[in-house]
């Protein structure tokens, strides 16, 4: 028999956290057929790795997109988008070093309903505002601010009482 619990520990097999997280989003861009490939391309072709990426929905013929970089390859990022910036009628990018990027890793975790609700859910109620949220079979990403990242940890921890798997 499962001890109640228990499965839950499976699932939720550790916390993830990086300090070292910088966001770029990319104000008004024209909403057309390969506009998200051209960037992401530029941004490849300069050997730059990027990891959450959300894209807002099209308003007015635009769209907004974000997405998290290494802090460290912010000043790359920075010299590619002022080149795409001069190729496409992008209005505006806005840079962001303060983050952290906290992750909830787990096997199979997209298929219990409900482990991202617990952790959004818990963030919330300790005033820990997220700022973009990546999903995969296996992890449930937040970025929070820099000042954030080690709090969120320990609320998530708490939350799936991951101190408690030590005991069993």
């Amino acid at each position: 028999m499962i001890k109640e619990g228990s499965m839950e520990r499976f699932i939720v097999s550790g916390i993830v956290l990086n300090e070292k997280e910088a966001k770029v989003t990319i104000k008004q861009v024209p909403d057309q057929p390969g506009m998200a490939g051209f960037i992401f391309k530029g941004l490849a072709e300069a050997n730059i790795n990027v990891d959450m990426i959300v894209q807002s929905s099209a308003k007015e013929g635009t769209n907004d997109i974000s997405f998290t970089v290494e802090e460290g390859d912010l000043n790359d990022v920075k010299e590619v988008m002022g080149k795409i910036k001069q190729k496409t009628e992008v209005k505006e990018v806005i840079y962001d070093s303060d983050m952290a990027k906290v992750s909830l890793v787990g096997a199979g975790m997209q298929s219990h309903p409900g482990v991202a609700a617990r952790m959004f859910t818990a963030l919330g109620r300790e005033g820990i505002n997220i700022d973009m949220i990546s999903t995969s079979e296996i992890k449930i990403s937040c970025a929070v601010k820099k000042r954030e990242g080690k709090r969120a940890v320990r609320v998530i921890h708490r939350e799936f009482e991951l101190d408690k798997e030590a005991d069993t």
